[in-house]
């Protein structure tokens, strides 16, 4: 009978959703992709007719949400990504890729939770982003045609806009998707040997889209 009684009080706990309250912080562990929905200035003043385009990224992400009320809470992520700058036609086009950079992007977000209770929990966000460029790289192609080439980027501070959702996979655990847009602008200095020193203007705004699981202490 014990045993009986015993088990059953196991699967009740098991059967307990994995909802967060007040004062608890969720932890999760996404695969995203950032897909940068990129528009760019021409390369001025050698190029000014031709514009640049910026690469897809998958990589790991996590981040950790600490809930103010059972509907509010506050979101911060840490990822990494590395994107490559390539030309879209004319000289540049033929070159291909121009340069590279890491991107570190951490975003703080303020989100609303609408049924925490529930078995699947919908929210919403809008936060802050701040993105920083690092281990800026010139190609190999690019320094083939203009020479030695140094490149840097510059920081970017934006708004940024989340949806998504925790769907129950057990007690502690579960599914979460998720997409954000990121306000994020740049511009790109190549300073060459043979062109001297070329700007351009990038407006990045990627969207970031994860799939992952989390759970809550």
């Amino acid at each position: 009978m014990m045993n009986k009684y015993l088990l059953l009080s196991v699967a009740a706990l098991a059967a307990q959703p994995a909802h967060a309250e007040a004062g608890d912080v969720i932890l999760r562990a996404r695969a995203i992709v950032v897909a940068p929905q990129e528009k760019s200035s021409g390369i001025t003043p050698a190029f000014p007719n031709e514009e640049v385009k910026v690469s897809n990224y998958w990589a790991p992400e996590v981040d950790a949400t600490y809930m103010v009320t059972n509907n509010i809470g506050l979101e911060l992520i840490a990822a990494t990504t590395k994107h490559k700058v390539s030309g879209k036609s004319g000289t540049t086009g033929s070159i291909g890729k121009l340069a590279s950079s890491w991107v570190l992007p951490p975003t703080l977000t303020a989100q609303y939770h609408f049924a925490p209770s529930a078995k699947v929990r919908p929210y919403v966000g809008v936060g802050v982003n701040y993105t920083i460029f690092y281990n800026e790289d010139a190609s190999g192609g690019l320094e083939a045609a203009v020479g030695k080439t140094r490149v840097r980027l510059k920081n970017s501070f934006g708004p940024s806009v989340q949806a998504g959702a925790d769907f129950d996979l057990g007690r502690n655990l579960f599914l979460n998707v998720d997409a954000k847009w990121i306000d994020m602008d740049t511009t790109a200095r190549l300073s060459t040997t043979a062109a001297g020193v070329q700007r351009v203007r990038v407006h990045l705004d990627p969207l970031v889209l994860g799939v992952g699981i989390g759970t809550r202490f």
